[in-house]
């Protein structure tokens, strides 16, 4: 019988480590993919892959593709709702964050900042624009939004 218990012990061990994640201490059973600082890193990635082929359109470095930038738009847009709400109290640091003490330092600015992207892009896909012609004027301000919140709330990666 000892040898009975002691496999059920084992097998219960077992199903809680994997319920855990790996982890060790069910307290800790949280997953990186419920921390904000991963969910908001996974979605800026994906803005970042989103943005790749229409920066490169408004390059002329890759032919223009109205479905293309609509589906680009579409991923910011989706984006622009969310992530605001993924820099909660006690996310400032940890995770490898680029997040800079700014957002919460100065966290209406920070929302501001996520407002008038939502607002360009908005506009842009309100446009659908057509041609490149029609993007640049529309999602060149999209790109600004990017650059004006990453120069203030954004901690540059080394190397």
């Amino acid at each position: 019988m000892p040898h009975f218990y002691s496999r059920i012990l084992l097998l219960a061990i077992a199903c809680t480590a994997t319920a855990c994640g790996g982890k060790s201490d069910p307290a800790q059973a949280a997953t990186d993919d419920d921390d904000p600082r991963h969910v908001r890193h996974e979605l800026m990635e994906g803005v970042r892959d989103a943005a790749k082929p229409v920066g490169a359109m408004l390059k002329g470095e890759a032919e223009f593709d109205a479905d293309t930038l609509m589906s680009s738009l579409k991923v910011f847009h989706d984006a622009s709702g969310e992530f605001g709400d993924l820099f909660p109290p006690g996310t400032e640091t940890g995770m490898d964050t680029e997040a800079a003490p700014a957002i919460w330092e100065d966290r209406e600015g920070f929302d501001q900042a996520l407002a008038d992207w939502r607002a360009a892009v908005e506009k842009a896909m309100d446009a659908k624009p057509a041609t490149l012609e029609d993007a640049k004027p529309v999602v060149g301000p999209i790109f600004n939004t990017c650059k004006n919140c990453h120069d203030t709330y954004r901690i540059e990666e080394e190397g």
